[in-house]
């Protein structure tokens, strides 16, 4: 690949070419010869025997799409047996282990200036597969676009109460603006277009950067996950999330302008964690909509892996129309559709996070 194409890579050289590459103008004279030989006769010297000409069409190369790896696939085979859509061979995740004695509850944000690049998806999918796991699970809702709210099923227009008010009322507690979802063991603290307002009024406020952290503290003894779903930019209410985060996973489209934007957030992480929350780490870097037919996507994942190394999940999220079904639906993909490829998916993920907590552990 040269340096045009948008990823740094090396030039590949005509001496690099393979030997056996289709020669498309030398096949056009070729068929224009057998053509002229059959129309007009043959010229002086072929006999009537040399003017039967045989085509035989070449049969076309059919693509094939590599196999999707779910979890179950995974467990399956050994390291050495499958190789992982990032490049790498994919490991077996063991299954989580009951959750013992509750301690501290472990807070994620998740995290991306970019839009539309599956953070809501991957909080809401990811939230239940842990509360699969026996997990307690409590969703955040920090962006003012709601969405994951309407994601499970809560209508943005008839909240009583939301994150805002929690934010900037003291005499609203926690367990006030809660509310259950339909999955067992997860919760959510909901949000709407009033949560947009605070990011002016906190301006003026002492510690403004910790007042998530504030209103969260009571949710660390009850829930043993927290995950944020943060906004799509990297402004005062991200900083909050951040400041309140144990760590950071970043889903990143399998697409280029995406991939530009990572260093910009890990800049802005550094930064966060040198001034305001020492603990703060990158716990992994998520491949979504991943299509492994197309070339791009692929090269994607090879830089990224490239960059980030052993950060990138093994696990990534391939395209599939069941995700915007399941958020019609209001529901998670691991009960709409819970025997499809992006639920496996989902729930392999949460196997690997829990494995890397248990191994940072």
């Amino acid at each position: 690949m040269s340096g045009a194409d948008g990823f740094g890579g090396q030039s590949t050289s005509a001496s690099e070419v393979p030997p056996l590459v289709h020669n498309p103008v030398a096949e056009r004279t070729q068929d224009a010869t057998v053509l002229q030989h059959t129309a007009f006769g043959a010229p002086e010297g072929v006999g009537p025997s040399d003017q039967q000409v045989t085509l035989e069409v070449p049969a076309v190369e059919q693509h094939q799409e590599p196999p999707v790896i779910t979890a179950a696939s995974s467990e399956e085979s050994g390291p050495a047996d499958v190789m992982g859509p990032t490049g790498r061979p994919l490991p077996t995740f063991p299954e989580p282990a009951p959750v013992g004695a509750r301690t501290r509850a472990r807070v994620v944000s998740m995290c991306n200036q970019k839009g539309g690049v599956g953070k809501t998806t991957t909080t809401i999918n990811l939230g239940a597969s842990l509360a699969e796991f026996g997990r307690k699970v409590l969703l955040v809702d920090f962006d003012p676009q709601g969405s994951l709210s309407v994601g499970l099923g809560l209508n943005p227009h008839q909240m009583e109460l939301s994150i805002y008010n929690l934010l900037m009322q003291r005499d609203i507690a926690l367990d006030d603006v809660v509310v259950p979802t339909g999955v067992p063991g997860m919760d959510l603290l909901p949000s709407n277009i009033d949560l947009s307002a605070a990011e002016v009024q906190l301006v003026h406020e002492v510690a403004r950067e910790q007042t998530l952290q504030r209103v969260l503290g009571p949710a660390l003894d009850q829930y043993d996950i927290i995950l944020i779903d943060c906004q799509p930019s990297l402004g005062l209410l991200t900083v909050n999330a951040l400041t309140a985060s144990d760590g950071v996973i970043v889903p990143l489209e399998c697409e280029y302008f995406a991939l530009r934007g990572v260093a910009l957030l890990k800049t802005t992480i550094d930064k966060v964690k040198e001034r305001l929350n020492p603990r703060l780490e990158v716990e992994g870097i998520l491949g979504t909509m991943y299509d492994g037919r197309t070339l791009h996507s692929r090269e994607v994942m090879q830089r990224l892996v490239e960059a980030w190394g052993d950060t990138v999940f093994h696990t990534v999220i391939r395209r599939t129309v069941k995700f915007s079904d399941a958020t019609v639906a209001g529901e998670p993909i691991t009960n709409y559709a819970s025997s499809s490829a992006g639920a496996d998916s989902y729930r392999q993920l949460a196997k690997e996070v829990l494995a890397r907590w248990q191994r940072d552990a």
